[in-house]
C-alpha cells in the first residue's frame, strides 16, 4: 500500500515536472500566415536600421521588422548591420564621408554609445539604393526602436508587429568586434525581456552558436537559421549542425525550390527567404509556397 507521504511526494514531483514544462512552452504569438518582413526597416526607401526606416516600414504594412544588433563598449545594444561604421552610409563627426580604409577602425564594440551618436548614417547617398530618402540619422538603441514601434501601434489600432533581430557574431571576431555568443545573447535578451516583447521576437543568425545558446536559455523565443547562398551543405547537414528545429529556415532566395520547402514544412519549419527585391521573383516564391519574404522594398508586397 502506498503511504500518504509517498503520494504527496509523487504529486509534488508531477507538479514540478509540469511547472518546468510550462516554463518552456512555445510562445502563443503566432506568426502571420504570410510574413512581410522589411529588411533593415526598408533599406530601399529609407536609411537602413534607423528609426525612420522602421516607421516607414510600419506605414507600408509590414508584419515583421527585420534588423541587426551589435553591442557597444558600454554594453548598449544598437542597430547596425556591421560591427563598424560602413563607408557606404557613414558621415564622420567632421562632416566628411568615411572611407573604406577608415571603416574597420571605427569598431562599435570599442566605442561607447555616446561616441556612436557622433556619426551620421542617413545623409550619405547609398551607391546601391538611389531611391533612399536622405536625412540625418544615427544608429539607434534597440530599446529606443522598440519604444517607438510600440507607441506607433498603440496610436494606430494596436496591430501586432514582430521583430526579427540578427545577432552579428562570428567565431573569428569573438572579443574583437563583439562579446562572446553567451554574453551577446544575455545582453540582447535583457533588452527584449525588459520591453516585454519576447513572444513577438525572432532571433536570427548565420552564427548557429548564438541560436543554440538562445534555444537552451530561452526555448520559447522563436529562432531563424540564416543560410548563405554559398553554403553547400544539405538541409539535413545544416539542421544537424544547428542541433534543434528552428521556427524558421531563412535561406538566400536563390536556394529556394519546392523540394526544400516541402522538407521544411514536413518538420513544421517555416521558409522565409532573403533578400528579395524583384516583384516577379516575389510572386514566383509565393507561388512555390514560402511563408514570407524579406525585402528592402516592402511596398512591392502591398
Amino acid at each position: 500500500m502506498i503511504k500518504f507521504r509517498e503520494v504527496t511526494e509523487l504529486l509534488l514531483l508531477v507538479a514540478l515536472i509540469f511547472a518546468c514544462h510550462a516554463s518552456k512552452k512555445v510562445s502563443n504569438q503566432v506568426l502571420p500566415a504570410f510574413d512581410i518582413e522589411g529588411h533593415r526597416g526598408c533599406r530601399g526607401l529609407m536609411p537602413e536600421n534607423t528609426i525612420p526606416a522602421m516607421m516607414k516600414a510600419l506605414e507600408l504594412g509590414v508584419t515583421t521588422l527585420e534588423m541587426d544588433a551589435v553591442i557597444t563598449k558600454d554594453k548598449q545594444v544598437i542597430l547596425s548591420h556591421e560591427p563598424f561604421f560602413n563607408h557606404d552610409i557613414t558621415t564622420g563627426p567632421d562632416g566628411k564621408y568615411v572611407t573604406e580604409q577608415d571603416e574597420r577602425n571605427l569598431n562599435i564594440y570599442k566605442m561607447t554609445y555616446a561616441q556612436t551618436q557622433t556619426y551620421d548614417v542617413g545623409l550619405k547617398p547609398h551607391p546601391r539604393f538611389p531611391n533612399q530618402k536622405r536625412l540625418k540619422a544615427t544608429k539607434p538603441l534597440l530599446k529606443e526602436v522598440i519604444e517607438n514601434v510600440e507607441a506607433y501601434h498603440k496610436l494606430n489600432g494596436g496591430r501586432t508587429v514582430f521583430y526579427n533581430i540578427e545577432t552579428k557574431t562570428q567565431p573569428i571576431t569573438d572579443g574583437i568586434y563583439h562579446p562572446s555568443p553567451s554574453e551577446f545573447i544575455n545582453t540582447l535578451m535583457n533588452v527584449i525581456n525588459g520591453a516585454n516583447i519576447s513572444d513577438r521576437v525572432i532571433i536570427q543568425s548565420f552564427d548557429f552558436r548564438t541560436l543554440q545558446i538562445l534555444h537552451k536559455r530561452y526555448p520559447a523565443v522563436k529562432t531563424a537559421a540564416l543560410i548563405e547562398d554559398f553554403d553547400k551543405r544539405s538541409f539535413e547537414e545544416q539542421m544537424k549542425a544547428l542541433s534543434f528545429k528552428p521556427t524558421i529556415y531563412s535561406p538566400h532566395y536563390s536556394l529556394v525550390n519546392k523540394e526544400l520547402i516541402n522538407k521544411c514544412h514536413d518538420q513544421q519549419i517555416k521558409v522565409i527567404p532573403w533578400t528579395v527585391n524583384d516583384k516577379a521573383k516575389i510572386d514566383e516564391l509565393k507561388a512555390l509556397g514560402v511563408d514570407g519574404i524579406i525585402t528592402d522594398y516592402p511596398d512591392l508586397l502591398k
